[in-house]
């Protein structure tokens, strides 16, 4: 992420959310804590390792709380921050432009 030097509101934005995974992830967690097996169940076509670097990447930008409970099994849950949620619905109206044209973005040929 940069850090300084955004030239508009966008580019703030697209800084945070940049790249195919990270939206997903918080579409996945817009509901709910959700633990990592879920998410990489449900996120389809995600890595292992890129999923742990996004949340990463996620948390350390304060879209996304980790929660670490000490049991047996550990067991560790992503929720959205208020910052995160923040976005989700931000993209909501991304995610319905999106759906209305998808027929058409299905078509376009891929070079």
């Amino acid at each position: 992420m940069k850090k300084l030097g955004y030239t508009c509101g966008l580019d703030a934005a697209i800084d945070v959310v940049g790249g195919k995974w990270k939206a997903l992830i918080l579409w996945e967690l817009h509901d709910e804590p959700r633990r990592f097996g879920e998410l990489r169940r449900s996120v389809v076509g995600i890595s292992e390792k890129m999923l742990i670097q996004q949340l990463r990447e996620m948390e350390h930008c304060g879209l996304v709380h980790r929660e670490v409970y000490y049991e047996v099994p550990p067991k560790v849950e992503y929720s959205l921050t208020e910052f995160g949620q923040s976005l989700n619905t931000a993209l909501l109206p991304l995610g319905d432009w999106g759906e209305k044209h998808m027929r058409t973005i299905e078509a376009i040929p891929r070079p």
